[in-house]
């Protein structure tokens, strides 16, 4: 399949078929009856393929029903088989017992596709069997909690089957009580359907919610359930709560509502918490699922990326089912049983590069603190709108939905690709921009024929419930709109993102600047949910492929790097060795290609190696743009605080590669310390002194006894606004002037004197909401007992007294915070002090390496700065940053770059060295060039020189030494255009000069070879050569060969005058340029003897 062409749904013919065999008696006047959307055939010899067994078709049909209501699958008619025909089944397989008749199944097929039979009224349930990830996941969880473990996630992908995965595992555990939390309760739906499908038929659970979600659904209220286990049935319950109800409590959080009391009553054996990446880092959530006893909690999630990265599960609690994963089991199916997978999309990712059309203010790069930053396609600002509400940039945004609609290689460029992509969802940055382009959609030739629907939110409401309800409000919309038209376009700023499910969707256009991996990928597969219709002509049609077009390939394809690494354990954070993230990211393109666009902007798959180049290969231009003197060549800086002396030595050999300074920093690495990665490291001891310097103990005691006193006057009631209160004041006290911090440390900023009281205000604030936690905890299981002991009081007498032990036992739980509070306020005060000194000791140390490395980079820019120079003299296409060194005479090396080849080589490839002091042998590991920048800057260094290299091309605005910067030796290029002005001159001086097919012209100090090549192309031009040589390449060699001379003073010019000057032609004697040196001639006055001596007389 050519995966660069656009093709998301494909025919089907379902079939269903039936075979038996004669070889297995255990399955005499048993029927296999399966589905395939391929031929009966085909499918029955692929089955029990792994013996040797005859195969005996019965017959095959079109999975259909004979009146018009369309496909069925297997599983409808397996259902109708065991549960109307009573046929036996069995477990697990697709073979049905057919004693002593076989040909009934035919005749039942026939009544289930004419539809001869009624379902009974009460539903009745399926049995079910869990596919191989499902039970590993439930054994994985079942062991870990049964083993002392309380909390376990499921990092798995939508469609895993997490509901009847988690059902089972309940089952498991034999859990009586079963509470499933989730922040987006529009999947109550699909709790209860598995819940009513496979789960209440066959067990003791009851279904219990009172979520406005499931108003329409069979299930209990916590009332009737009460009533329904009074019946003296041990039933167990699953209960479902929303999220936002648990908050809205008051029996969890600071809500106004008297409901859930029971929830929180209630000592949970499974807690659930579904889309667990969602809503729960705050401290409401915090505290109500604190509230929640329960045994064990199970989170749910499909993108997971915070939890993980900030390891708050180790490995063995976390069970992972990725794309990957998915996509392997659907390639891989090899059971008898249909593909549970097949109908799962493949998502292909397209990646285009519009810079030509971005405009000259979006288009351009950047410095940030001297470091070339280099122009990416900013899709925020590209459609960015100005008070008015329009684009700032309307000509292009037109002219991008131009481009997306008639170029072909875009999505919408024919009648063709649009019906493939009838429905699809396109994200941006603002709800401004989403308005601004809807009404150029509806005003565009093309995008007029789709119905354009706004989801306007971005996700950041005032309230969570206000985003949820918002979500399911433009869900509606779209669902209605895409049964209404034929051809939607969904505009959204972050609504439905997570969480929904939209089948006819087939692509995502990100026209946002994503940057964080979670939120891209989550988004991107709103278009990979399985889909399947009828079309016009009444055919079966599947989606196949799902899309998702970008148009920031370097922002696109590191994005994919970090989804491919970042939930694998190996690499998760930047760990693993490169070949490892290699071999991650092809294994993820097996099942997510990657299509970009080539050199000639041809769209092609791109493989591992290009997914990680390309984003380098834009560096490579800017390096080429600036002349090699880009901080893009160099890696590994930091390596330098750990390096011999030597290395610097070396370094400071190197002139800095900025004309405009006075003087040359050395490089100094000390007073900074760095571990082998090279994070700073600072000293414990320093810090403890500086905070005693800065946190005087009359402070502390000040604070602590404005606190401890304030503590003490905290009532009940208000204990948590004041506990919230506590961090504030602490930081606002404790806090020294801005003067007082300088005398600590250098340059201090305003900036950093407010984060120091931000981590204070954070480190206080994080232990007293721990202490609150523990006592709302207590307090609310105090609550519980006492409301027990209440009910079983006879007497008025007897509630009184236990109401009165209620308040002292609640009291006396108060006083402990109290007392916890002033006990550890100092030294949570003090260990947030240093805390505060120690993050600004690491700052302080982190500038100054900076400021180092940027020293170091300075001078490596004074290296980098001759590199085009060596190419142009000595460079060919083999030529790479392991071989630099190889191409260039050793002398040559040194005068031009201050260096040796062999100092270079140890910043290049570390090597071995003798410690001085302790005489120990230890290695540096170099490498403080990009190998891969460094090698692309090359390649696009030559093909650049290739381009340039006929000089008699007049339409070039440009030359070769446009792109090689000054040297700090006598290298220096004198520009095109003034050399033209000399040779102009000289004619207007000398009219007729050019004419002559003798006259000789000498440059004594050559170089670039552009003034020859200008004295030559004049001569070329001239009537007199045209007649005299009107073959071409006679004449130039005529001209070259006679009547042009140079002498260059060093080697290195003389190689690049002679690349420039003959490096187009293959058959011409280049004698007549000499590596000559005439300065010291120039000044003894016997330049002319020297240049007859060298040239023969010949100029």
């Amino acid at each position: 399949m050519d995966r660069t062409q656009i093709k998301s749904t494909k025919t089907l013919q379902p079939q269903i078929y039936a075979w038996y065999t004669p070889d297995i008696p255990k399955y005499k006047n048993w029927v296999k009856i399966g589905y395939t959307t391929r031929t009966a055939e085909q499918r029955i010899s692929e089955q029990a393929s792994q013996i040797i067994i005859a195969k005996k078709e019965l017959w095959h049909y079109d999975a259909r029903f004979m009146n018009g209501q369309g496909y069925f699958k297997d599983r409808d008619f397996h259902n109708y088989l065991t549960r109307i025909k009573q046929v036996p089944r069995e477990k697990g397989s697709e073979w049905f017992d057919y004693t002593p008749d076989m040909s009934k199944a035919e005749g039942d097929f026939q009544d289930f596709v004419f539809q001869r039979y009624d379902f009974p009224q009460d539903k009745q349930g399926q049995d079910y069997q869990l596919r191989n990830e499902q039970a590993e996941a439930v054994n994985q969880t079942k062991d870990y909690f049964e083993n002392g473990g309380s909390e376990f996630l499921w990092n798995a992908k939508p469609r895993f089957g997490k509901t009847l995965a988690t059902y089972d595992l309940a089952r498991q555990l034999k859990a009586t009580n079963i509470l499933v939390v989730t922040n987006r309760p529009a999947i109550a739906n699909s709790w209860f359907d598995d819940y009513e499908t496979f789960i209440g038929w066959q067990t003791d659970y009851l279904f219990v919610s009172e979520s406005d979600s499931l108003k329409d659904k069979p299930c209990l209220t916590r009332e009737n359930y009460i009533r329904t286990i009074g019946s003296g049935k041990d039933y167990g319950q699953i209960a479902f709560v929303s999220l936002q109800d648990l908050k809205g409590s008051i029996y969890f959080g600071d809500g106004p509502y008297d409901k859930l009391k029971w929830v929180a009553d209630l000592n949970w054996d499974l807690l659930v918490i579904d889309e667990a990446h969602e809503g729960v880092d705050t401290f409401k959530t915090d505290k109500a699922f604190n509230r929640l006893q329960r045994k064990w909690t199970l989170h749910l999630s499909g993108t997971p990326f915070r939890a993980l990265a900030s390891d708050k599960f180790t490995e063995e609690q976390v069970y992972t089912w990725s794309y990957e994963d998915e996509q392997k089991a659907k390639q891989n199916w090899s059971e008898d049983s249909y593909n549970p997978y097949e109908d799962l999309p493949t998502l292909n990712l397209f990646t285009y590069q519009l810079s030509s059309m971005m405009t000259d203010k979006v288009n351009r790069g950047t410095q940030v603190n001297e470091e070339e930053i280099p122009y990416y396609f900013d899709l925020n600002e590209f459609f960015a709108v100005n008070d008015s509400g329009k684009f700032l940039y309307e000509a292009d945004v037109i002219k991008f939905l131009d481009t997306l609609t008639h170029n072909e290689k875009y999505p919408f460029s024919t009648p063709e690709l649009r019906d493939e992509l009838k429905h699809t969802f396109w994200l941006l940055n603002r709800v401004a921009s989403a308005k601004a382009l809807a009404k150029l959609l509806k005003n565009h030739p093309v995008f007029k024929d789709y119905e354009v629907v706004i989801a306007a939110g971005n996700g950041r409401g005032d309230s969570e419930a206000e985003d949820v309800q918002a979500n399911e409000a433009s869900l509606n919309r779209v669902l209605r709109a895409i049964e209404e038209n034929d051809k939607t376009i969904t505009l959204s700023v972050g609504q439905l993102t997570t969480g929904i499910t939209v089948k006819p969707w087939t692509a995502v256009l990100m026209l946002s600047n994503i940057k964080s991996p979670s939120l891209y990928m989550q988004a991107a597969f709103r278009a990979q949910n399985a889909y399947q219709f009828e079309d016009e002509d009444g055919n079966l049609r599947r989606k196949e492929n799902a899309y998702i077009f970008d148009f920031a390939p370097e922002r696109t394809l590191i994005l994919f790097d970090e989804f491919a690494n970042s939930l694998k354990s190996s690499t998760r954070n930047g760990g693993g060795t490169s070949q490892d993230r290699k071999d991650n990211i092809q294994s993820l393109l097996n099942f997510l290609p990657v299509i970009g666009e080539d050199n000639e902007g041809r769209m092609m798959e791109l493989d591992a190696e290009k997914v990680l180049t390309i984003p380098h290969q834009l560096k490579a231009t800017e390096v080429v743009r600036h002349g090699f003197m880009s901080n893009f060549l160099f890696a590994n800086i930091s390596s330098i605080f750990q390096a011999p002396s030597s290395v610097l030595e070396t370094i400071n050999k190197l002139d800095t590669a900025k004309e405009e300074k006075k003087r040359t920093v050395d490089v100094d690495a000390s007073g900074v310390t760095t571990d082998e990665s090279g994070k700073v490291q600072v000293s414990n001891e320093i810090v403890v002194n500086k905070t005693s310097a800065l946190f005087t103990d009359e402070k502390m005691v000040e604070v602590t006894d404005q606190l401890q006193s304030s503590i003490a006057k905290m009532e009940m009631n208000t204990a948590e606004t004041f506990i919230n209160k506590v961090a504030e004041t602490a930081a606002e006290t404790v806090i020294p002037k801005l003067e007082t911090v300088k005398q600590q440390f250098e340059n201090v900023r305003k900036a950093d004197l407010d984060r120091m009281q931000k981590t204070i205000h954070n480190k206080v604030q994080e232990k007293t909401r721990e202490y609150y936690l523990a006592f709302d905890k207590k307090q609310a299981e105090i609550k519980r007992n006492y409301e027990e002991k209440v009910k079983e009081a006879v007497t008025e007498q007897e509630k009184a007294e236990i109401l009165v032990s209620e308040e002292l036992d609640l009291s006396a739980a108060f006083q402990e915070l109290q007392t916890d509070l002033m006990s550890g306020l100092s030294e949570t005060i003090a260990e947030a002090q240093e805390a505060a000194v120690k993050e600004q000791e690491v700052r302080q140390a982190e500038r100054k390496k900076a400021s180092i490395e940027g020293d170091v980079r300075d001078h490596l820019r004074g290296f980098s700065r001759t590199i085009p120079s060596f190419i142009m003299a000595y460079g060919d296409e083999n030529l790479t940053l392991s071989n630099f060194d190889t191409y260039t005479p050793d002398h040559v090396f040194e005068e031009v770059t201050g260096i040796t080849e062999e100092e270079f080589r140890f910043l290049r490839d570390g090597g071995d060295y003798t410690d001085p002091e302790t005489g120990e042998i230890k290695y540096y590991q170099g490498q403080l060039f990009d190998e891969t920048v460094f090698n692309q800057s090359i390649q696009e260094f030559l093909t650049l020189k290739t381009k340039l290299a006929n000089y008699f091309d007049e339409s070039q605005t440009e030359d070769i030494f446009d792109y090689i910067p000054s040297q700090k030796t006598n290298q220096k290029f004198t520009p095109r255009k003034y050399v033209k002005l000399m040779v102009d001159s000289l004619e207007a001086e000398n009219p007729n000069l050019f004419e002559s097919l003798e006259a000789t012209f000498f440059d004594p100090y050559v170089k670039s070879g552009l003034y020859l090549t200008e004295v030559a192309k004049k001569l070329y031009q001239s009537q007199s050569h045209q007649i005299a040589f009107p073959v071409g390449e006679e004449r130039i060699k005529h001209i070259l060969e006679n009547q042009v001379f140079g002498a260059a003073p060093t080697e290195i010019i003389y190689q690049i005058a002679k690349t420039f000057v003959f490096g187009q032609f293959t058959n011409i004697d280049t004698g007549n340029l000499k590596q000559l040196d005439l300065t010291p001639a120039a000044k003894s006055g016997t330049m002319q003897q020297v240049i007859e001596k060298v040239f023969g007389g010949k100029e």
